[in-house]
Order: structure tokens, then sequence, then C-alpha cells
């Protein structure tokens, strides 16, 4: 496979993926977005990607989901999503709560077992509250060495796939039966109601309809939906690129977020049609890009004592979430957004929010995400401190 050929099956595998799920219902049970990780996955460790493909797959990786992010928010009603703001504020601080708990847990199951054990905790603690980004951010102000860095990022890897894939495939059905239901702003107050329950479920059902998105009447408007996301991509990168590493991420969200939702009051934006599939497709390119990162050996060769205390802190602070949101009534959706969010980082929002078929989490998701961009370091780094004490 030339990088050229690799570059084509990015575009053009996630149509192929919307098309097998509309065409079986197997297929559309596990979802598009499912099966472009899994697929990713597989070339991934095949052996059949080309020589120097790093740099072309991080272009995709970069690029795509930036521009999916406007895209996804601009049909946003803000004015409804702020009826669910406090909710999904909660939710996060609650993940947040169960990440350090749990991870305070974990310190002292293997600090007798793992060499600098606090730093460990402290580089899950920022990595299961801000993401990728704030593991490596803490891991370095911690000074933590580059072997255990591999091994406790490849650890984390591992455990996060299955959990990750559980998230996707099923975790709106089985969650549900211990949470409330999502239903839309408008219909919440009226959750009993069997109208509004329906209502819920078209709006649902709406987010996976691709249809005539190539007829000029809607292609037209989305070609100019889309030089729209690029240009605030370009402020966002223009953001990113004059700010400190250490924060440089969280800028470029903040602000393409930010832009989107300004963008979402415009009506002429908000009412273009089929704004949210498209920036859905681009996401499944970047899902396909990132899959193929996967790499097994090197998850294999992970110290089965790190990848056991990675287990205990991802499952048993995703459990307590569950619990404790069930006891503030917390809805299902909603839980399941902002853990993705806080855990995987903001950038897999949009595509958990297609598969929950869910466009309103979005904007609650992203902010949340933001929130453990902002929030990852300074937990991370202070508890470190703070289970050192206990050496």
């Amino acid at each position: 496979m030339t990088i050229g050929l690799f570059s084509v099956f990015l575009l053009l595998f996630p149509a192929f993926a919307l098309y097998s799920c509309h065409k079986s219902a197997i297929i559309d049970k596990i979802g598009a977005g499912m099966l472009c990780f899994a697929v990713g996955i597989l070339l991934g460790n095949l052996g059949i990607l080309p020589e120097g493909i790093k740099g072309t797959r991080e272009l995709f990786m970069h690029i795509t989901v930036p521009l999916s992010i406007p895209l996804m928010i601009f049909s946003t009603d803000f004015k409804r999503w702020t009826k669910l703001a406090g909710k999904s504020l909660l939710s996060f601080c609650l993940i947040a709560l169960s990440v350090m708990l749990v991870s305070f847990l974990a310190f002292f199951l293997f600090k007798s077992r793992i060499d600098e054990a606090w730093k460990i905790a402290g580089m899950f603690i920022g990595g299961y509250t801000g993401a990728t980004p704030n593991f490596f951010a803490v891991a370095m102000a911690l000074k933590v060495d580059e072997q255990m860095l591999v091994l406790a990022n490849a650890a984390a890897w591992l455990v996060e796939v299955p959990w990750f894939i559980f998230i996707l495939a099923a975790s709106q059905r089985v969650i549900g039966k211990f949470l409330l239901p999502f239903c839309s702003a408008d219909t919440v107050t009226s959750i009993d109601s069997l109208d509004a329950i329906n209502t819920c479920e078209k709006d649902k059902a709406s987010i996976s309809d691709y249809s005539e998105m190539l007829k000029p009447e809607k292609l037209v408007p989305l070609i100019k939906a889309l030089v729209l996301a690029m240009i605030i991509f370009g402020i966002g990168f223009g953001a990113y690129s004059v700010t400190p590493e250490s924060y440089n991420m969280a800028v470029l969200m903040l602000t393409i977020t930010t832009l989107g939702i300004f963008s979402s009051f415009i009506p002429a934006v908000r009412n273009i049609d089929k704004s949210f599939q498209l920036g859905q497709y681009i996401i499944l390119i970047f899902c396909v890009a990132i899959g193929t990162t996967a790499d097994f050996n090197m998850l294999l060769s992970s110290s089965p004592t790190i990848i056991l205390f990675a287990a205990v802190v991802l499952y048993g602070a995703w459990l307590l979430h569950i619990l404790l949101s069930r006891l503030f009534g917390i809805d299902t959706d909603t839980q399941i957004i902002t853990s993705v969010a806080a855990i995987f980082s903001p950038v897999f929002v949009p595509l958990v929010a297609s598969s929950l078929k869910n466009r309103e989490v979005i904007v609650s998701g992203l902010a949340a995400g933001i929130l453990g961009y902002a929030s990852g370091n300074y937990l991370g780094i202070t508890f470190a401190h703070l289970l050192k004490a206990f050496y």
C-alpha cells in the first residue's frame, strides 16, 4: 500500500462503513465509528502500511478533529444546551473525584511493587481527568523515568482500548439499565410522557441520516459550512502557535469550540442542513487514522503490575462514577460523554456522541473535556506530591 492509496482509503472507508450500517442491522448496532476504529487497528498491525506513513497519518489526525468540531456544533441550539450545562459540570466533577479516590486506593495497593508509584498515580490522575496531553505533562513535571513513561502509556492503551470499544458498542444499553435516560432539553421536564420519549428517539435517529447530502441544494451550503470551519481552525491554530506548549492544545480546543458556539447563534449557519453529518463523517476519518497507531507488540510488552494499576484506576473510577451518577441523578448519555471527555479527551466527544445518536451532548462533552485540560495538570501534580508523603 502506498501513501497515496492509504490517504484515499482514509477518505473513502467511512463512506463504506456508513453504507454497511445502512444495509445491515447487525453492523449498524456495532456502529460506523467502531467499524472504522477496528479496521484502523487491523491495518496498523498487519504490517502492510507504507514506510514514512507517520507524517501523513498525523496530518489527517491533526486536521480532522479541529474541522469536525465546529461543523458538529453549528447546528446546536445553545439556548437549549444551557438547560443541560449544570448536569455536565456536576458529572465532570464526579468523574474527577472518582479518579482521584481510586488512584489513591491504587497507590496503596501497588506502592510496594512499583517504584515511585506516587508518580504513576499522578500521571493517571492527570491523564484520566485531562486526557493524554495532561498524562505526559504531569509525567514531565514529575520527571518520570522515560522507560517507566513508555510502559505506563502502553499499559494505559491496553486497558483503554476494550473500555472504549464497550463505550462505542454497548455502553448506552448497559449503563442505561442503571441510570436515567437522556432526553432533549425541551422535553426533560416531561420525561414520563410517551410523546416526549418519542421526540427524543426521533432526534437520535436523525443524526444518522446522510441522505441527499450530495444534492446541489444541500452541497453548496455544506461547502460554505466547511469553509467556515476551516477559517475557525485557522484562527485556533494561530492561537495554538503562540501559546506555551503546556497549554496550546487546551487553547486550540477552547478557541474552535467557542467560535463554533458563536457561529451557532447565526441562523444562517445554524440552519445549514447536514452540517452535523459532515462533521461526523470527518471524525470517522480520524477514527480510522488513530486506529492504525495501536501497536499490539508495544502494548503486550508492558509490565503486568503497571497494566493492573491502570486497569484498577480506569475501571474502578468509571464504576464509581456510574454509582455517583445514579446518586446525583445524572442521566446515561451525560455520564458517558463526560467520562469519555475526561478519560479519552474531548477529541473523541463527537465520535461518541455519534454512537449515542445524541448531538445535544457534544457541547457539554467538549466543555467538560476543556475543563479537564485546564485542571488535570493541577490535580495530577498536586495529588502526586501528597501521595509522596506516604512513602
